[in-house]
Parts: C-alpha cells; sequence; structure tokens
C-alpha cells in the first residue's frame, strides 16, 4: 500500500475542518445571528485554531455563506429526506409537516428552525450572505407551492405563503418560552393550522 500524498492528507483535514466549522457557524446564527458569528467565537466553539479557520475561509462572509450552505443540507437531510418518500402533494406535504415539528423539537439548531431564524435578521440586505439566506427561503417556499398545486389548491402561492407564516409563528413564540422550559406548545399550534391549509 502506497502512502496517502500529503496534498490529499491537507484536503481531507481541510474539508473536515470546513465542515465542522460551517456547522458550528449555523449553530451560532439560530441563536444570535449571522452576525453574531466570528472566527474567534468559531475557535473557541470547535477546538480549530483561528488560524486553521482562514486557512479554508478566506473571510468572514465565506464563513456565513457556507453555515447557510450547511444549514440547508441539514434541513434537506431532517426535514425534506424523511417525507421524500410519501405521494406528492397532500402525503408528502403532510409528512413535511411532521417532519419540520421533529426537527423543531429535537433542537436540531439551538435557535429553532435556521430559516426563520435568518430570514428577518438578512431580508432587508445586499451581498452573498443576504442572497443565500433568501435562495434557502425562496426554496422553502417553491417545494410548499410545488406540493401544494400537485395537491390541488387552487392558489398554491397563498397557501405556501400561509403554510410558512404559521410555522415561522410558532418557532418565534417557543423561542420566546423557551427560557422558562421547552414547550412546544406553539408549534404544535402552528402544524396544525398549517395542515388545515392542505387540501384533503
Amino acid at each position: 500500500m502506497t502512502p496517502e500524498p500529503a496534498t490529499d492528507g491537507r484536503r481531507v483535514r481541510g474539508d473536515a475542518t470546513r465542515k465542522r466549522v460551517a456547522r458550528e457557524a449555523a449553530m451560532i446564527a439560530t441563536v444570535g445571528g449571522l452576525d453574531s458569528i466570528t472566527v474567534g467565537r468559531l475557535a473557541e466553539a470547535t477546538g480549530v485554531s483561528k488560524s486553521g479557520i482562514l486557512t479554508v475561509f478566506a473571510s468572514r462572509e465565506a464563513i456565513q455563506v457556507a453555515a447557510v450552505a450547511e444549514a440547508r443540507r441539514i434541513y434537506r437531510e431532517v426535514v425534506i429526506a424523511p417525507a421524500w418518500g410519501e405521494a406528492p402533494g397532500g402525503p408528502r406535504l403532510r409528512a413535511l409537516l411532521d417532519a419540520w415539528v421533529a426537527y423543531v423539537r429535537a433542537g436540531v439548531f439551538p435557535g429553532g428552525c435556521f430559516i426563520a431564524a435568518t430570514s428577518v435578521e438578512y431580508g432587508h440586505r445586499g451581498g452573498p450572505v443576504a442572497d443565500a439566506v433568501r435562495r434557502l427561503k425562496q426554496e422553502w417556499l417553491d417545494l410548499l407551492e410545488a406540493e401544494l398545486s400537485t395537491a390541488g389548491s387552487p392558489a398554491p402561492a397563498d397557501d405556501a405563503f400561509r403554510i410558512d407564516a404559521y410555522l415561522n409563528a410558532g418557532n418565534v413564540q417557543d423561542q420566546l418560552a423557551y427560557a422558562v422550559g421547552p414547550d412546544w406548545s406553539a408549534t404544535e399550534r402552528a402544524a396544525r393550522l398549517a395542515r388545515a391549509v392542505v387540501p384533503d
């Protein structure tokens, strides 16, 4: 067996560092916002040196963009993938809502839903980070709209807006109440109201 080339080893380590830092950055963003991400805070949380972080990320902005990309990957894995085996339309929408509730209740992100936490923060801004946040939000809305259209909704864009609004409201209310202990009543109510939007 020939030794692994040094460059390959560095690439593997760099990829591992990139993923580890991006994941921690995504976690931080749900609690303090994407603007709260700093190289120093990431170094402390991950055990990766500041120089090690800056070796794989050229700037703080690059870290923020990577955080959004990692959050998207997690969201697809935890919320979308479990529902994808269901039939398109109503069954898939109901499965998506069940997966979303499970995702929030499991504390996948410490500050609740990543999309809800970052959309308002960057909604009025421009630049690569804001663009990444908007793309993630729009991708979710487009998915809801497409499934609602398949389910026979007469106004799929409006119904997607309603479902998203319910989920955002539930997430915000439960996060506000979290200081006194986990209480998922608002999340459950949001999902119940959202399910009522799905055509039978």
